[in-house]
C-alpha cells in the first residue's frame, strides 16, 4: 500500500515565487502532496494559527530560505517564516531546508533587483540562517537545485514507518470484519471468565465444606467417651469416640431422644453424655417440646448432612476395600480388618436396635 506524504513548503513569498513553484512541481512529480501558504497571507495572528494547523497535519516540513527575512510578527519580533520553522521543530516534524547560496543571491539581484535582499532585518536573517543550517539543509543556486533536493530527500522520508501519510480509500483494508470478530471473541472471553469465576466459587465453597467436614470428624474422633457395660448387651466398658457413637446411634438422634420420665439408660446416656459433644458443633439441638415438661435432642440439618456425608465416605471406603481385597495377598487382607472398637460398636448397635423393634411389635 503506497502512501503519499503531505509536505508543507514554507518561505517568504514574493521573492521566491519561482523557487516555490519548482518545489511544488517536484513534490507532485515524486508522487506526494504539497501544502503551503499560497492561499494565505501570513500577516496576522489568525492566519498564523491556520498555517500552524496545516503544519500539524503535514508529514514533512520544507523550508526555502532566500535573501529576505519576511514580515515580522509583532508579539515575538520574529518573522512569520521563522515562527513556522520553530513550530515544526517544536512538533518534531521531519524537516529539511534549501538555503540560497551567495552566487544564487547575487544572480537574483541581477535579475530581480535589490528587492530580493533584506534591508531592515539583516541581523535577524543572519541568525535565522545560522539556525537553519545547523539542521538538515542544502544550498541552491537555481530552481533546478530545489527540484533535485526534493527528489533526494522524499524517498528516504517516505520509507519512515512513523510517517502515516495519505492513502487512497480503495487501498485501505476493510477492518470491520476483524473488529467484529475481535468483539465476538472478547464477548466469549468475558463469558468464559464469568463461568470460570463461578466455577471457582463453587470449588471454593465445596472445599470449605470438605474442610469443615474433616475438622468435624477430627474433633469428634478426639472426643473419647466410655460406653459403659450394661447400657445394652455389652458386657464390658467400651472406650470409643463421639464420632462412632453418633454414627452408631444415628437413628435415635434422627427421630429424637426425649428426657421424659422413665427414659432408658441408653437414651439417658445419649441425651446427657453424647448429645452435648454434638450440640457444640451444631450437629444436634436441644428443643423444648410444646405442652410437656421434657426436652428432645434432635439432629439438626447440619447433623443430617454430616451423617449423610459420613455414610457416603464409609461406602467409598468399603468399595475401595473390596476392590483392594480382590487383588491383595493374605497378608494384605489381614491388615484391612476393622478396629476392635468399631466392631464392638457395630455389635452393640445391632443388639440395641433389635430388641426395640421387637418391643414395638408387642405394643397394642
Amino acid at each position: 500500500m503506497s502512501k503519499k506524504l503531505q509536505v508543507f513548503i514554507s518561505s517568504t513569498y514574493t521573492d521566491l515565487l519561482e523557487e516555490r513553484q519548482a518545489a511544488v512541481a517536484a513534490v507532485l512529480k515524486a508522487g506526494h502532496i504539497p501544502a503551503g501558504m499560497e492561499l494565505f497571507s501570513a500577516a496576522d495572528r489568525s492566519q498564523l494559527d491556520t498555517i500552524r494547523g496545516w503544519i500539524e497535519q503535514s508529514d514533512v516540513y520544507m523550508l526555502i530560505l532566500g535573501g529576505r527575512y519576511g514580515s515580522i510578527e509583532p508579539d515575538s519580533g520574529l518573522s512569520y517564516t521563522e515562527l513556522e520553522f520553530n513550530y515544526a521543530v517544536e512538533l518534531g516534524k521531519p524537516l529539511y531546508a534549501v538555503v540560497i547560496s551567495e552566487d544564487g543571491l547575487n544572480k537574483k539581484v541581477r535579475n530581480g533587483g535589490p528587492n530580493v535582499i533584506e534591508r531592515d532585518h539583516g541581523l535577524l536573517l543572519r541568525e535565522f540562517r545560522r539556525k537553519v543550517l545547523s539542521n538538515i539543509s542544502s544550498f541552491f543556486e537555481e530552481p533546478k537545485d530545489i527540484r533535485l533536493a526534493v527528489f533526494e530527500s522524499l524517498p528516504d522520508l517516505s520509507r519512515r514507518k512513523e510517517l502515516t501519510g495519505w492513502v487512497r480509500g480503495d487501498q485501505i483494508v476493510d477492518t470491520q470484519p476483524l473488529v467484529d470478530e475481535i468483539k465476538k471473541l472478547s464477548d466469549e472471553n468475558s463469558t468464559l471468565r464469568a463461568k470460570l469465576a463461578q466455577a471457582g466459587k463453587q470449588i471454593e465453597k465445596k472445599t470449605e465444606a470438605n474442610n469443615e467436614y474433616r475438622d468435624t470428624v477430627r474433633i469428634l474422633e478426639s472426643k473419647k467417651i466410655i460406653f459403659k457395660a450394661g447400657l445394652s448387651s455389652n458386657s464390658e466398658d467400651i472406650k470409643t469416640s463421639a464420632l462412632n457413637l453418633f454414627n452408631a446411634f444415628h437413628s435415635s438422634f434422627m427421630t429424637g431422644i426425649d428426657n421424659s420420665v422413665g427414659m432408658s439408660k441408653l437414651d439417658k446416656f445419649l441425651f446427657y453424655t453424647v448429645g452435648p459433644s454434638l450440640a457444640i458443633l451444631n450437629l444436634v439441638d436441644y428443643q423444648k417440646v410444646a405442652g410437656v415438661a421434657f426436652q428432645r435432642c434432635l439432629a439438626t440439618n447440619k447433623g443430617k448432612q454430616f451423617l449423610a456425608q459420613l455414610n457416603l465416605m464409609e461406602l467409598d471406603r468399603k468399595q475401595l476395600e473390596q476392590s483392594t481385597a480382590a487383588t491383595s495377598t493374605p497378608a494384605d487382607k489381614a491388615s484391612s480388618i476393622p478396629e476392635a472398637t468399631e466392631g464392638k460398636m457395630a455389635s452393640v448397635t445391632e443388639s440395641t436396635q433389635k430388641p426395640k423393634r421387637a418391643a414395638r411389635k408387642k405394643t397394642p
